[in-house]
């Protein structure tokens, strides 16, 4: 089995050197870099990583816990963060917890039993209070928690803005926001504020509606949305508060004959993959989830090395128009 000093000697580097592009400390030129990779390939290198962790007192391994891996927005979001901890040479611990709080607590526990170097956490049901002990950075995707090290969100309260005024000049005059209900807060929660101020600006008619929990952890709001029209049946312009939602809506707005966008005007949020399947594509806002992602690796990097790190930080959101309006 090959050694260290094995791969020292393939390249002609010092051990320490070698050590030094393993654990990623210090400037290393890519051509160093390169160089120890092939010779590991080479000689079927496999570095410890229990010793390595044992030594170090963590890994190189970042906790993922995402509530829904079967959600569209999480799931490229998961792709992304992927991509940027590769780049980094980082791996994911990945935890889909569905929403179920002993679930996700146990998978904390597990975190810290794996010593990763940190967790990112995209789910808003964990308490407060399992992050004691962490020790290790924690980095929140669109949930502020005020033990955390760091949170990244999207600029939820403009997204809200930027779709109602969109449905506005399109022609819309009698809006609903069809968004999802949380016990616990969420910086989703002021795309609702964003939408309400600007049809109030506007003086336009306008609904909030909330969705359940048990949609969203279904994934169907069908009967609901069915409900929503036919009680308001002068609706003309819809801002869901996901493109799953929006989704279904078209879904809807085809069985019941709503011609779209010629009767009903359709802006969803997130612009994941599903918003550009539909027929009509669906007119949304485009959350930056890949630099939601390599900012939450950095940050994570930094942290780790004792970095001091802004505490909040918001990302600016773009309306992507497509068929629905």
């Amino acid at each position: 089995m090959a050694t260290l000093k094995d791969v020292a000697k393939e390249t002609g580097l010092t051990v320490s050197t070698v050590s030094r592009v393993l654990n990623n400390r210090g400037y290393i030129s890519g051509e160093t870099r390169s160089k120890v990779y092939e010779a590991m390939k080479k000689l079927n290198y496999q570095p410890n990583e229990v010793a390595r962790s044992l030594s170090k007192k963590t890994t190189r391994t970042i906790g993922l816990i995402v509530p829904h891996i079967d959600h569209p927005f999480f799931s490229k979001l998961v792709s992304n963060l992927e991509a940027a901890a590769s780049a980094e040479g980082y791996r994911l611990l990945l935890f889909n917890s569905k929403d179920q709080d002993e679930k996700e607590s146990e998978y904390v526990e597990m975190c810290k039993s794996n010593r990763v170097m940190g967790i990112i956490l995209c789910s808003g049901g964990i308490a407060v209070d399992k992050f004691d002990d962490l020790n290790v950075p924690l980095i929140t995707i669109e949930r502020y928690v005020e033990r955390g090290t760091a949170s990244i969100e999207c600029d939820n309260r403009q997204g809200g803005r930027l779709a109602a005024e969109h449905l506005i000049a399109c022609g819309s005059r009698h809006l609903l926001y069809l968004g999802g209900l949380s016990d616990i807060p969420m910086p989703a929660d002021v795309r609702e504020e964003g939408f309400e101020e600007a049809c109030r600006k506007a003086g336009v008619e306008y609904a909030e509606l909330q969705t359940e929990s048990g949609m969203y952890n279904r994934l169907r709001y069908y009967e609901f949305i069915e409900k929503v029209l036919a009680e308001h049946p002068l609706t003309d312009g819809i801002f869901a508060s996901s493109d799953v939602i929006a989704a279904q809506v078209l879904q809807v707005c085809a069985q019941k004959g709503i011609a779209v966008p010629d009767s009903l005007r359709l802006v969803g949020f997130d612009d994941v993959n599903i918003a550009k399947l539909t027929t009509p594509a669906i007119t949304t806002i485009h959350q930056p989830l890949k630099e939601m992602a390599d900012m939450a690796i950095a940050l994570l990097k930094d942290a780790s090395a004792g970095k001091m790190v802004p505490r909040r930080t918001a990302l600016p959101v773009t309306l992507i128009k497509r068929g629905t309006t």
